[in-house]
């Protein structure tokens, strides 16, 4: 019976991270109305920071084994936290489309592919290919409608890809050096890196001011707990457990997941391409996942 509901448990997973990693977009359009991009990613990082403490101290859970260890968890942290999160927050507040900016990050899978044989030996026959391929094409319908170059920034731009470099060289890295990680000490780490990081950003180019909204509140709640805490956790087991490429090509799930939620939340358009780029993404995931 145990190892029935720990099967099911671990097919559950995906699906699971997918919903709550998808409800991050929609945390973040209500609390950058709010504060600035670095300023917020500050309080989240500062905030989980506190709360992962608490589980590590409460649990005693280990700590790394050595400094080594200790540095290649807070290396990966960076690149899925503050790199990742930071590019996507200033490429927004720099004026780069919210479709545009989505439609670069999601080449993560894509570029994934490419690097995971060089650095992880894993390799990614012609189905995955053409599962991940058909899962882009699935993306870019779903973000069509809100595609739009108009407030192009070029350091937009570069923000954007420097969001994609950081969540796929991320996660390839976490893969090969961080396998025996604790996931709660590894995550403390790894969010208190983030955070030594974007404080610098956060104090020389923001004001730093808040406005303490009843939104805003619910919007960091629901990021420290849901997505820094359980999305995270959830991304950090899938990697351990998974090849790198497999577990990228679920966040084709996310644009269409976050369409679903605008619309039902915000009442945001959806339109017939959408819908259609929602079953593309949706088969190519299918494609590229199947054993």
């Amino acid at each position: 019976m145990a190892e029935r509901m720990a099967a099911w448990f671990q097919n559950l997973l995906p699906g699971l991270f997918v919903l709550l990693w998808s409800t991050g977009f929609i945390g973040t359009k209500l609390g950058l109305a709010d504060a600035e991009p670095f300023t917020f990613l500050l309080l989240r990082f500062s905030a989980t920071c506190l709360l992962l403490l608490g589980i590590v101290l409460a649990l005693r859970r280990p700590w790394p084994v050595d400094a080594k260890h200790a540095g290649h968890i807070m290396i990966a942290g960076v690149l899925l936290q503050g790199g990742y999160l930071g590019g996507v927050f200033s490429a927004i507040h720099l004026g780069l489309p919210a479709g545009l900016t989505a439609l670069i990050v999601g080449m993560q899978p894509l570029l994934t592919g490419l690097f995971s044989a060089r650095m992880l030996g894993e390799r990614v026959g012609m189905r995955q290919w053409s599962g991940l391929v058909l899962g882009f094409a699935g993306v870019a319908l779903v973000l069509s409608g809100r595609f739009s170059l108009s407030g192009f920034s070029l350091l937009g731009f570069g923000f954007a890809l420097l969001a994609l470099a950081s969540i796929t060289f991320g996660t390839l890295y976490q893969k090969r050096f961080c396998g025996q990680m604790d996931l709660w000490s590894g995550s403390l780490l790894q969010f208190a890196a983030s955070a030594v990081v974007v404080m610098p950003l956060a104090l020389t180019f923001e004001t730093m001011q808040v406005n303490w909204e009843g939104s805003f509140l619910f919007a960091l709640g629901w990021l420290v707990l849901v997505l820094s805490v359980g999305a995270v956790s959830l991304l950090h087991l899938l990697i351990r457990r998974g090849a790198a490429t497999r577990v990228a090509t679920l966040f084709y799930l996310t644009p269409p997941t976050t369409a679903l939620m605008a619309w039902a939340m915000f009442g945001e358009r959806l339109a017939m391409p959408a819908v259609a780029g929602m079953a593309l993404a949706v088969a190519g995931v299918a494609i590229a996942l199947k054993r």
